[in-house]
Parts: C-alpha cells; sequence; structure tokens
C-alpha cells in the first residue's frame, strides 16, 4: 500500500483525547498495512526534553525538538502521530511551515470535561497547588483556528474521530 510521510499534530488540553485518538488511529493504520511512529508528549519529555520546565520558553523548544524529529520522519515516508497539548497557536503554525506535509488534529473538549476524566491525576494537583503553569488552568491555551481535523471527544465516539482522521490522510493522498 502507498503511504507519503505526514505529521498528523494533535492539539488539546490535558486529557482531551489526543493520546487515545493516536493510539487508536495507530491500530487502525496497522491494520491496513501502514507504518507510522508516535511521538508521545509523555515520553518524549521523559526521554528526549528531559530538564525543560513549563515556562512559554521552555514549551516552545519542547514543540521545536519534538518538529524537529516529526519533520525526519515523515520526510522520510512515515506517518508520524504527535499528541501534545503544544498550547502555543504560534509555536505550531511554525512547525507547519517547518513540516512539509503536517496536518493539525483538534482534540476539542472543555476544560471541565478534562478535568472530570483527569486520567492523569493532574488537575486534582493543580487544584491542591501542587503544579503551577498548567494549560487551561494557569496557563494559557490557543485553540487552532483552522485545524485539517477537529474532534468534539466530548460529543464524539473514537471511531468517530478516527474515521475522521483516516478520511482527511486519503482526501489528502497520504494513504490510498
Amino acid at each position: 500500500m502507498g503511504q507519503r510521510g505526514v505529521a498528523v499534530w494533535f492539539t488539546g488540553f490535558s486529557g482531551a483525547g489526543k493520546s487515545t485518538i493516536a493510539n487508536a488511529l495507530a491500530k487502525e493504520l496497522t491494520s491496513q498495512g501502514y507504518t507510522y511512529e508516535i511521538l508521545d508528549g509523555d515520553e518524549i519529555r521523559e526521554n528526549l526534553t528531559k530538564g525543560l520546565g513549563f515556562s512559554k520558553e521552555d514549551r516552545d523548544t519542547n514543540i521545536r525538538r519534538i518538529g524537529f524529529v516529526a519533520k525526519l520522519l515523515a520526510r522520510n515516508g512515515v506517518i508520524v502521530l504527535v499528541p501534545v497539548i503544544s498550547p502555543y497557536r504560534e509555536i505550531r503554525d511554525e512547525m507547519r511551515t517547518k513540516i512539509d506535509n503536517f496536518i493539525e488534529v483538534f482534540a476539542n473538549a472543555p476544560i471541565e470535561e478534562c478535568e472530570r476524566r483527569d486520567v492523569k491525576g493532574l488537575y486534582k494537583k493543580v487544584r491542591a497547588g501542587e503544579i503551577k503553569q498548567f494549560t487551561g488552568i494557569s496557563d494559557p491555551y490557543e485553540p487552532p483556528l483552522n485545524p485539517e481535523v477537529e474532534c468534539r471527544t466530548d460529543l464524539e465516539e473514537l471511531d468517530e474521530s478516527v474515521a475522521k482522521i483516516i478520511n482527511k490522510l486519503k482526501e489528502l493522498d497520504y494513504i490510498s
């Protein structure tokens, strides 16, 4: 099966479903015979960008490093799934200009829903004052203005979100 390299860049609040969608998309890509890599934000922070904090400057550095790896993989024919909060529109737009094949996916869920889910227990820690500079609470999140795909994770099923992305990949000839 033919595939072209592309960076599928997921953005949204913590708990919005970025990694969940990326992992489900990975399973679908595998079932169709495509190759991919996932550059998960948590794993990247542990292995590639350890030591960076959560100031705007450190967040931008983190995204630039992730973007560099995504660009290398995509230009070598890999479908790269990048579920990272990436809260600032300007740095996401910078990645769009640096990565030739780039699709932005907005995992959109209200902050209240993300806090209700609180998969990692982070919102509880934020409310207890244990975490500072938390996106959507004490730090800004700038939603994308024109994402290629918007997944309303509070309103649609996981398979609907995955189907939207698969359809966009087909529409743009990244997969057949």
